[in-house]
C-alpha cells in the first residue's frame, strides 16, 4: 500500500445504490463486504456481517474500478508536467483502478532498468495498480528490436510504440513475429509518418479553412490494413490503439471474421468532439491522432456500442501550461483527460449514443481483457470498485484538477458524474465523499 491510501480497516461494508459489473448486469445492492483486500459477500450475508466501517453509496452506481489502456504518467521525465504521483491521484479521481503507461517516458522504457523504475516509483507514489508498457524497439525509434522478453520479465504487460510509428515495415513484421514466439501482445497506434507528415488536424474542411496542414484518414487507414495482414501472418496477439476512423472500426471488424486476433481501443474524446473543436484555434484540441468528422465520430461510438471496439481510454497527456500557451502549429498534442473519462462518457449516455452498461463495459471488463484479466463484482473478487454519483456535478478548472495538465477537454462548464469513491484491493485509493 502506498502513503497515498488511507486503510478501512479489516474490513468494509458498501451499503445502497446499484451495482453494474462489467458485462452490463445491474443489480440492486443491499450490501457489499470487502475484507482482506477482496469482496468477501454480497447481498443478505454481507448485510447481517460486521464491518470495521461502512460507505453508504445510496444513489450511486457500484462498477468494477476503470481500467486504462494508455496513459502518460510523466516519470521518468520532465517533472513539470506532471509525474506518478500527480497523474496516478488524478486517475483515482476519476475512477480508474489501473492504468497502462504508455512507453513514452524519458528515458523510453526499452530496458529492465526502466521499468523497475516506473515500478519502484509506483509502490511508493501511487494509489492505483500501474501496468508498464514496454517499447517494441530501441528508444522507439523503430529500427532495433528491443528486449521484449526481458522487459515482460521485468514487468510489462505488452509492448507497443506508443503514439509513435514504426516506419520500417520489414522491422514492424520482425517485431510481431518476435512477440507471438513469446506469446506477447503488441500495442500499436496505426499511423503512416510519410502520410500524417507534419500534419496538425484531420484532413478536412476546418483545416482548409483555418490554413493548417491536415492528416488524411489514410494515414490510419493504411497503417490498420498493413498491420491487420502482418498480424494474419504472424499470428501475434495485436491490439490497435487510439483509433480515429470509421473506417478502421469497418477493417477491424471484418479481420475478426476473418479469424484474426485483434482487438481494439478509442480514447473518449474521440466519441465526443470533431474537427469543429479547432475551429476556434484551440490549442487544446491540438490532438495525435487528430479529431475528425462527425461521420468518423459517429462510427467509432458505433463500434464501441457493437464490441468492435474493446476499450475506451484516456489517452491522458499532461503538459505544463508553455506547451499549450504558442499558435496552435507550434503546441504540443495531447489532453489532460483523465479525470473527465467518466463525466464525457455520461454525457454520451444522456444523449442516447451508448447506454450505461456499454459505457461501463468500455471502462473495465472490455480493457481488461485485453491484458488477460477480469473486471467484475463477486464473491472473492479482487475489490477494485468505483462509487460514483451520475446525477451529482462536479467544474473542471485550474484549482479543482488534480493533475499537473490543466488542459482539460471541458474547462469551467459542470460536468455529469462524481466519483465518491475508488477502491484498490479494498484501500481507499480516493474519496470525494
Amino acid at each position: 500500500m502506498s502513503g497515498n491510501e488511507r486503510p478501512f480497516g479489516a474490513s468494509l461494508k458498501i451499503t445502497g445504490g446499484q451495482l453494474l459489473d462489467g458485462h452490463g448486469v445491474e443489480t440492486s445492492n443491499k450490501a457489499l463486504l470487502i475484507r482482506g483486500g477482496r469482496i468477501a459477500a454480497t447481498g443478505e450475508a454481507a448485510e447481517q456481517a460486521d464491518a470495521d466501517q461502512t460507505f453508504n453509496a445510496d444513489g450511486c452506481l457500484i462498477t468494477p474500478g476503470f481500467v486504462d489502456l494508455y496513459c502518460n504518467l510523466r516519470e521518468p521525465g520532465n517533472g513539470q508536467k506532471g509525474n506518478i504521483a500527480s497523474e496516478t491521484r488524478a486517475a483515482a479521481r476519476g475512477g480508474f483502478t489501473t492504468v497502462c503507461v504508455s512507453p513514452e517516458t524519458s528515458p523510453v522504457n526499452d530496458s529492465r532498468a526502466v521499468t523497475h523504475l516506473i515500478r519502484d516509483a509506483a509502490v511508493t507514489d501511487s494509489p492505483i495498480r500501474v501496468l508498464p508498457v514496454g517499447a517494441v524497439t530501441r528508444g522507439l525509434e523503430g529500427e532495433m528490436l528491443s528486449d521484449m522478453a526481458g522487459l515482460t520479465a521485468a514487468g510489462c504487460i505488452a509492448v507497443g510504440n506508443g503514439s509513435r510509428g514504426v516506419r520500417n515495415a520489414r522491422i514492424l513484421r520482425r517485431c510481431m513475429a518476435y512477440a507471438q514466439t513469446f506469446g506477447l501482445t503488441v500495442m500499436f497506434r496505426p499511423e503512416n509518418q510519410s502520410l500524417a507528415a507534419d500534419g496538425y488536424a484531420h484532413d478536412g474542411l476546418v483545416t482548409s479553412r483555418l490554413g493548417l496542414l491536415g492528416i488524411p484518414e489514410v494515414a490510419e487507414t493504411a497503417s490498420v490494413m498493413e498491420m491487420l495482414l502482418l498480424a494474419e501472418e504472424t499470428g501475434v496477439r495485436l491490439h490497435l490503439s487510439q483509433l480515429s476512423c470509421g473506417r478502421s472500426v469497418e477493417m477491424i471488424a471484418e479481420a475478426r471474421r476473418r479469424g484474426i486476433a485483434v482487438t481494439a481501443d478509442v480514447a473518449m474524446h474521440q466519441l465526443v468532439f470533431t474537427e469543429d473543436a479547432l475551429a476556434g484555434f484551440d490549442s487544446r484540441f491540438h490532438l495525435r491522432p487528430p479529431l475528425r468528422s462527425e461521420a468518423d465520430r459517429k462510427a467509432l461510438v458505433a463500434g464501441v456500442r457493437e464490441g468492435v471496439i474493446d476499450a475506451i481510454v484516456s489517452q491522458h497527456l499532461p503538459h505544463d501550461s508553455a506547451a499549450k500557451q504558442a499558435p496552435l502549429p507550434a503546441t504540443e498534442p495531447g489532453l489532460s483527460s483523465v479525470e473527465s473519462v467518466l463525466s464525457l462518457g455520461l454525457g454520451l449516455v444522456r444523449r442516447g449514443e451508448l447506454t450505461l452498461a456499454e459505457l461501463v463495459r468500455g471502462l473495465t471488463s472490455g480493457p481488461a481483457s485485453v491484458i488477460g484479466r477480469t473486471a467484475s463484482i463477486g464473491h472473492d473478487d479482487i475489490a477494485d470498485l468505483c462509487v460514483f454519483d451520475p446525477g451529482a456535478h462536479w467544474t473542471p478548472g485550474g484549482q479543482s484538477l488534480i493533475s499537473a495538465g490543466k488542459h482539460a477537454p471541458v474547462l469551467g462548464q459542470p460536468l455529469p458524474g462524481v466519483v465518491r469513491l475508488t477502491l484498490v484491493e479494498g484501500q481507499e485509493a480516493w474519496t470525494s465523499a
